[in-house]
């Protein structure tokens, strides 16, 4: 089990089925709180409900684009006046290997950007890189 990660909420985002399976699988044994769905607009939609500590957003999405949901969730920490760097992070995962699109990811605010594909254990070290950056120092 992870401490960095270990009851965190988190929304993992996928149209592909199988990522989407094997995403959650990884994350289990962290002791992590996790949601899934394949839809952008419903992943705007656990956002708000749910309140996530870290997303895991694919780019190619139905419904609505990884992008606008990025855009989406930091319009929404605008309004609620929080910082860009608060909760909740957010580790885009795509397969397209263009660097326009991680720099505007970048610009987007994204904590992380990795290309499919990528092992299990990779994301969760980023997971727990992201998480544990945040975490207040004692």
């Amino acid at each position: 089990m992870s401490e960095t990660l270990k009851d965190k909420r988190i929304l993992l985002v996928d149209d592909d089925q199988d990522i989407l399976t094997s995403m959650q699988a990884a994350f289990e044994p962290t002791g992590a709180i996790v949601e899934t769905t394949n839809n952008g607009n419903k992943a705007v939609e656990l956002n708000e409900q749910t309140n996530p500590d870290l997303i895991v957003l694919d780019m190619m999405l139905p419904g609505r684009s990884g992008f606008l949901v990025l855009e989406k969730i930091q319009q929404e920490k605008v309004k609620a006046k929080r910082p860009r760097n608060s909760p909740p992070f957010v580790i885009m995962v795509t397969g397209n290997q263009g660097g326009r699109h991680k720099m505007y990811a970048e610009s987007l605010g994204v904590s992380e950007y990795l290309n499919k594909p990528f092992k299990m254990d990779k994301l969760i070290a980023t997971a727990e890189k992201v998480l544990g950056a945040s975490a207040p120092k004692a």
